[in-house]
C-alpha cells in the first residue's frame, strides 16, 4: 500500500524539480541583459569633451551645477568627519568645479531627506540588512529630487565637469558586466529615477548572498535592469527620428591596461572596497569567468536532472517487477 504513495511523491520532486529548473533558466535570462549588452547610447568622456563649446555653448543645458556625494560612518556612527584620503580626493572635485553647489550627505542628513521627502520609503530604507544599500538607495531619491552629479567618494575629478551637463541623463558603462552606480547624473525629476525608486520595494529581497543581496536589490545589478526594462518600454527609434528619447552610457572602463580604450578625462578612481563581503571575490571571479561558469552551472542542472530521471525509472522497473510477482506464483 506504500508503493503508490512512494510514487506519487516521486512525481511531486521531478515537477518540483522542473520548475525549479525552468525558473532558474528565465533568472539566467534575466541575468544576459544585465551583464551584457546594453540599451542606450554610448558616448566616450573624450566626445563629451569635443562636443562641448565651452560657457557660451548653444545646447541646453540639462543638468544643475551640484555634486553630490554620501558619507555614511559605519564603524564610528556619529563621527561625520571624512577619512583624509578620502577628504583630498573630495577637494579635486570642489577645486575643479569652483561656483558649484557641494554637497556633503551623512547618515544623519541622508535619513533626514528621505523622511522629510519620501516617507513612503522610510521603512525599506530603515531595514536595509546592509548599510551600503542606504547608500545606493539615497543616490537615487537625490538625482530625481535635485538633479546633478552624483560620486562615489573614491572617485575623484580631473576636470571641469561642465561639459557632461548637456545631456538629460547618464550614468557610467564600465565596458563589461552590469553598468555601474558609483557616478550618475541627470535633471531634477526624471522619470528613469522615479521609475527606478518606486522599483526599489518590491525588488528588496534578500539572496543570502551579501554580495547579491547589495546588487540585485540596490546595487548596480538592481540599476541595470531597471535601465534595460526602462528602454524596452519607450517607443522604437523609427517611429520618432527627430526626437531621441534614450538615455546615455558615459563610458569609464576600469582596464587601464588597454591602450585602445577611450582614456578617463573627467574622474579618477581612488581607494574603495568600503562595502566588501566575504562573498566579493567569489562574485567578481564569476564575473570574469562567466561563460565557464554558466556552462558548469548547465551542466550541473543537467546532470541532475538526468540523475533523477534515471533514479525514477529504476523505481518504476522495481515496481513493476513486484507487481507481476505474485501473477507469476499463482501460475507456478
Amino acid at each position: 500500500m506504500m508503493r503508490p504513495s512512494i510514487r506519487i511523491s516521486v512525481i511531486f520532486w521531478v515537477v518540483a524539480l522542473l520548475m525549479c529548473f525552468g525558473y532558474g533558466i528565465s533568472r539566467l535570462l534575466h541575468f544576459k541583459q544585465i551583464f551584457f549588452q546594453h540599451a542606450g547610447i554610448a558616448i566616450t568622456q573624450t566626445e563629451a569633451l569635443k562636443a562641448y563649446k565651452g560657457p557660451d555653448d548653444p545646447r541646453p543645458q540639462y543638468i544643475p551645477k551640484i555634486i553630490h556625494q554620501v558619507f555614511h560612518n559605519w564603524h564610528e556612527p556619529g563621527n561625520e568627519t571624512l577619512p583624509s584620503d578620502w577628504e583630498k580626493v573630495r577637494q579635486t572635485c570642489v577645486k575643479s568645479n569652483p561656483g558649484w553647489e557641494y554637497k556633503l550627505w551623512t547618515e544623519r542628513t541622508s535619513r533626514e531627506f528621505i523622511e522629510t521627502e519620501y516617507a513612503w520609503f522610510l521603512h525599506t530604507y530603515d531595514n536595509y540588512p546592509f548599510p551600503v544599500q542606504r547608500v545606493d538607495a539615497v543616490r537615487y531619491f537625490l538625482l530625481l529630487f535635485y538633479g546633478g552629479i552624483y560620486l562615489d567618494l573614491d572617485n575623484g575629478c580631473k576636470a571641469d565637469l561642465s561639459p557632461l551637463l548637456y545631456y538629460p541623463m547618464w550614468i557610467t558603462d564600465g565596458g563589461r558586466g552590469a553598468l555601474s552606480n558609483n557616478i550618475l547624473a541627470s535633471r531634477p525629476n526624471h522619470p528613469f529615477w522615479a521609475r527606478l525608486t518606486h522599483s526599489l520595494l518590491p525588488w528588496s529581497y534578500n539572496w543570502f548572498f551579501p554580495y547579491a543581496t547589495i546588487s540585485y536589490a540596490s546595487g548596480q545589478w538592481f540599476e541595470t535592469a531597471i535601465w534595460e526594462e526602462y528602454h524596452a518600454l519607450l517607443p522604437p527609434v523609427d517611429a520618432f527620428p527627430n526626437h531621441e528619447h534614450r538615455l546615455y552610457r558615459l563610458m569609464m572602463d576600469d582596464r587601464m591596461d588597454r591602450p585602445d580604450l577611450d582614456p578617463w578625462i573627467f574622474f579618477t578612481q581612488e581607494r574603495g572596497g568600503s562595502w566588501v563581503n566575504w562573498d566579493n571575490y567569489l562574485f567578481l571571479l564569476i564575473g570574469d569567468h562567466l561563460f565557464l561558469f554558466l556552462f558548469s552551472l548547465f551542466t550541473l542542472i543537467g546532470g541532475s536532472i538526468w540523475v533523477g530521471l534515471r533514479l525514477y525509472r529504476r523505481y518504476r522497473a522495481g515496481y513493476s517487477r513486484v507487481k507481476t510477482q505474485p501473477e507469476e506464483r499463482y501460475m507456478i
